[in-house]
């Protein structure tokens, strides 16, 4: 028997359950995402993660089970709990006609407390694109003004659905910074994203869900008993490449040390990534 809902988590779901004709899209799944924190969703297309996200918005009805996002029921949610929510989609505003500072002026006005528009407009980056119209903006500044016009109404949880889809490295790991810095504010945000190093270093946890199940949540480092996982050694000898799985990766590194004068050649020691523990959790449970 699942336990309670957590009244003090910013999401609390116990037994969710949404049905398309006589499939579960969601089969029973139990979460908790404690407020401030950054947790990632993962899980292949059609897994039921976008069907989760959208019930927690309050954009789907579901079938069965408890949900509270940020103390309510968001099948109940009215105008006050929807200005604490704050959502940034595939695709936003960046066609619009309007200028930045304009979108940002009118997406204030829907809620009683929101941040300065200008306020906003420097914490994503885009001062000097104030007085620019949307459509004029690069890829990477739509995506920021995608994120200002989620927090401009000073939203106490953040969904982000796969935010930098499309981003050059570059942009990525400055979006990376912007995600840490509305972290550093109290935002708590739930994160869908493809990509497993933008999960590993930005989640606090990350969430495995396949088939419509949850499968595992921990920590990146911990997920799929990936911190007690071999490490494999790998070193070059007598013009031979070798390689060892070892659970004790110094004591062999420590051995090999004697055995060559100077540094071992080519040596290498890997654990298995992320990516490496997600693709065999998604394939098991398929």
């Amino acid at each position: 028997m699942s336990s309670p809902l957590d009244p003090g988590a910013a999401i609390s779901i116990r037994g969710l359950v949404k049905r398309y004709g006589d499939r579960n899209a969601v089969d029973g799944v139990d979460l908790d995402i404690r407020r401030g924190e950054i947790f990632a969703l993962l899980g292949p297309n059609g897994a039921g993660k976008t069907t989760t996200v959208e019930v927690l918005e309050g954009y789907r009805s579901r079938d069965g089970g408890q949900v509270q996002v940020l103390g309510e029921d968001p099948a109940e949610g009215g105008r006050r709990w929807r200005a604490q929510i704050g959502i940034v989609l595939q695709s936003g505003a960046g066609d619009s006609q309007l200028t930045c500072a304009e979108m940002l002026t009118a997406q204030a006005a829907y809620y009683p407390d929101p941040r300065d528009p200008a306020e906003v407009l420097e914490l994503v980056g885009l001062t000097e694109k104030a007085g620019a119209r949307g459509r004029s903006l690069s890829g990477g500044q739509r995506r920021r003004l995608d994120v200002a016009m989620g927090i401009v109404g000073r939203p106490s949880l953040l969904f982000l659905d796969e935010p930098t889809t499309g981003f050059d490295p570059e942009a990525r790991r400055q979006f990376w910074s912007l995600i840490r810095s509305l972290r550093d504010l109290g935002t708590t945000m739930l994160l869908t994203t493809h990509y497993l190093d933008e999960a590993e270093e930005l989640a606090d946890r990350v969430g495995v869900i396949t088939g419509g199940r949850l499968v595992e949540v921990a920590v990146p480092t911990e997920l799929g008993g990936r911190g007690q996982a071999p490490a494999v050694v790998s070193w070059t000898e007598d013009g031979v490449r070798r390689t060892e799985d070892t659970p004790t990766p110094t004591a062999l590194v420590a051995e090999l040390a004697t055995r060559f004068p100077g540094e071992v050649p080519d040596l290498a020691v890997a654990r298995p990534t992320l990516e490496d523990v997600y693709l065999q959790m998604i394939g098991q449970s398929r």
